[in-house]
């Protein structure tokens, strides 16, 4: 099983700042959109974790910028699961431009129970679920 998502994106004029680079608060967007791709990998959908009761709340976002992206650059936001525990679980992200990191973060997210948000043990209530996160864990890059 893959244990790297990579989903690529072309930076739009919308995402850029006057300084003519891609602005800080589209990166979670981002974030958001290869975190997505990658609980795709287990074959289970995002909309499908919540119609059997299951959310996963943000907890912690952490970007770090270390080179500017601009308009109509072509990114590659590589995902990784870097950690998991029975009610959290936290992904790892790395914005690539043509072999050079440009970004780099993570968040972390709690396993909820969608009517009343209350912690749910993930290996309980999906035990083949938790098995394939488990094994796509990485430890570093």
């Amino acid at each position: 099983m893959e244990k790297i998502n990579k989903l690529e994106i072309t930076a739009r004029y919308a995402e850029t700042d006057m300084m003519g680079i891609i602005h800080h608060s589209v990166y979670p967007v981002w974030f958001e959109a290869a975190r997505t791709e990658f609980i795709k990998m287990t074959g289970i959908s995002y909309s499908k974790l919540e119609k059997d009761g299951i959310m996963l709340p943000l907890a912690s976002l952490e970007c770090k910028y270390l080179r500017p992206v601009h308009y109509e650059d072509k990114v590659t936001i590589e995902t990784r699961l870097s950690k998991l525990t029975y009610a959290r679980i936290e992904f790892t992200y790395r914005v690539m431009l043509m072999g050079n990191v440009m970004a780099e973060g993570s968040t972390m997210h709690g396993f909820v129970d969608s009517s009343t948000f209350r912690p749910v043990n993930l290996k309980k209530l999906k035990p083949e679920l938790f098995s394939q996160l488990t094994e796509m864990l990485t430890q570093g890059w």
